[in-house]
C-alpha cells in the first residue's frame, strides 16, 4: 500500500503524455524534422520543472520513503561521454519514435511491438554494464 501512490503518479503521468501527444511518432517525427514547436514545448516545460524541483530539493530537507536523506551528489565533469551519449540516445529515439518512458505507455496502450524496443533496450542495458569498465568515463 506504500508504493499505491507512486503507481497513481505513474499512471497519471501516463495519461497526461497520451492526452499530451507527448508519445505520438507522429509529433516526435515533426519534432526532429524541426517542423513543429509541440514536442520542444513540452521538453522545455520538463527541463524548468525538473531544475526547480531539483533546486527545491536541494535547499529542502526530504526524506526518501523508508526514512532516509534524499541529496543530489555531484555529477563528474566532462563533456565528450554526454555528447556521444546524447547522440546515442537521440538516434535510438529518432530510430524507435520513442524514449524509455513512453515506449512503457505505448505498450500500455495496445502498442504490441514496444516488447520488441523494451527487450533491445534492456539487452542494450546489459551488455553497457558488461562494457562499462572498458569504455571511456
Amino acid at each position: 500500500m506504500k508504493l499505491l501512490k507512486f503507481l497513481l503518479v505513474g499512471i497519471i503521468f501516463g495519461i497526461v503524455l497520451v492526452k499530451s501527444e507527448a508519445v505520438s511518432w507522429y509529433r516526435i517525427y515533426e519534432m526532429f524534422r524541426f517542423q513543429s514547436f509541440h514536442m520542444y514545448g513540452i521538453i522545455g516545460t520538463a527541463i524548468a520543472s525538473g531544475i526547480l524541483f531539483l533546486q527545491i530539493s536541494k535547499k529542502g530537507h526530504f526524506k526518501s520513503i523508508i526514512g532516509a536523506d534524499i541529496f543530489v551528489p555531484k555529477k563528474e565533469k566532462g563533456f565528450t561521454q554526454y555528447i556521444i551519449g546524447g547522440i546515442i540516445f537521440g538516434l535510438g529515439w529518432a530510430l524507435i519514435g520513442a524514449c524509455p518512458v513512453p515506449m512503457y505507455i505505448l505498450l500500455g496502450s495496445g502498442v504490441s511491438s514496444m516488447l520488441i524496443v523494451i527487450a533491445a533496450a534492456i539487452i542494450g542495458t546489459f551488455i553497457y554494464g558488461v562494457l562499462k569498465h572498458k569504455l571511456p568515463h
